[in-house]
């Protein structure tokens, strides 16, 4: 038994050093004037496209052509343009805007790629595409290609002469699914409490389990220093605060850091906390600072979760609090996991520091300094 929950704990640790990034789903904009001319911004990763990386790799290593993907993502901006140029027609096949069934003409006006900048996170490029609808279409429909990633989509629709626009829900889009028909004759009802609060608790939870490898690991550092669950539960909550405050700070523009500085910092704050429970034999009070600390430095990275699907304006606290509660609740569910296949050995707290604490805190420490090494872009 004992051999079976190190080899767990092992296989997770180490499969998380490997994990380079993942392929975010395309963020996809339709706006639709009161003259019916359409425009829409795709934000998507250009190298990914190129390449074929989308979402059946939970891992970009784990693709056949992961260094060509490599070596795209480290060129400049104007190089990687002219590597799309010859793509465009394929993309522009690949997609499409239907209205009453018939497919809508596009052309791609602009392709924007980023500066090279952090390669250790996906550039984000904006492919925009122009056409014109019928000016008696009354709904659309749009479709990303499963072989292009999973895409999520909204549409806006602009009253120019009067200055004012409407943005639809968005719908998120899996399985080379179709989007479902976006009204252009009403106006789509927002959004209640209760919808927003369900769906920011489940990006919340899902950012923890099963996208949050590194929090996972900072969860479990945590853990495994006590065995009383009082409190553990208090620094789980004294994080969450931490991380709260940074990640409200950060929508509002108010506070920012690139993510070359905070993803090698929380990386490093995986390995201190492992490190600290080798030397550490009990659980000291200065430990909910330092918590507190490392709290901070995650909300910035939780930001940029929320900055690319967006904040509903007139709902904002609403929104945060339920992400906040969605890591949470994620947070627990790692807690509770632990709990449940480690509790046997806390009745000897010899062994249990032994067979578990060092071993476990040992390969945390190792997984987070190749991530900080790593995120310094290092090797």
């Amino acid at each position: 038994m004992k051999r079976l929950l190190f080899f767990i704990i092992f296989s997770c640790l180490t499969h998380g050093a490997a994990v380079a990034d993942v392929v975010k789903p395309a963020l996809v904009e339709i706006n639709v004037t009161d003259e019916r001319q359409i425009n829409i911004e795709v934000r998507a990763s250009i190298e990914a496209l190129l390449t074929g990386i989308n979402a059946q790799y939970k891992n970009t290593k784990d693709a056949p052509n992961a260094d060509e993907y490599d070596e795209f993502r480290k060129m400049p901006a104007d190089e990687l343009q002219l590597a799309f140029s010859s793509f465009r027609q394929q993309f522009l096949d690949a997609v499409y805007l239907k209205t009453a069934g018939d497919a809508v003409s596009l052309q791609v006006e602009s392709v924007d790629i980023p500066p090279t900048g952090y390669t250790k996170v996906p550039r984000i490029s904006i492919i925009t595409l122009v056409g014109q609808l019928p000016k008696t279409a009354e709904s659309l429909q749009w479709y990303y290609p499963e072989k292009f990633g999973d895409n999520a989509v909204r549409v806006r629709q602009v009253d120019t002469a009067n200055k004012k626009w409407h943005w639809s829900q968005w719908q998120w889009l899996r399985d080379d699914a179709v989007s479902d028909s976006f009204s252009l004759t009403e106006i789509v009802a927002r959004q209640s409490t209760l919808e927003v609060m369900v769906s920011y608790i489940e990006i919340g939870f899902e950012h923890i389990v099963p996208k949050g490898i590194d929090h996972i690991l900072f969860i479990l550092g945590l853990f495994l220093l006590s065995t009383h669950l009082s409190p553990l539960l208090w620094q789980v909550t004294m994080f969450t605060v931490a991380h709260t405050i940074t990640l409200a700070l950060s929508m509002n523009n108010i506070v920012e850091l690139p993510p070359s500085v905070v993803e090698p910092l929380i990386a490093l704050s995986i390995a201190y906390v492992g490190v600290e429970n080798i030397y550490a034999r009990k659980l000291h009070r200065s430990r909910l600072i330092l918590v507190f600390f490392f709290g901070l430095l995650h909300g910035l990275g939780f930001a940029g979760v929320l900055s690319d699907f967006g904040m509903p304006a007139d709902d904002f606290a609403v929104a945060l609090i339920s992400f906040n509660v969605g890591v949470e609740l994620g947070q627990l569910a790692v807690i509770f996991c632990a709990l449940i296949l480690l509790r046997s050995w806390f009745k000897d707290k010899l062994v249990y520091r032994k067979i578990v604490i060092i071993p476990g805190s040992v390969l945390i420490s190792v997984v987070g300094a190749y991530w900080f090494l790593e995120r310094l872009e290092l090797f």
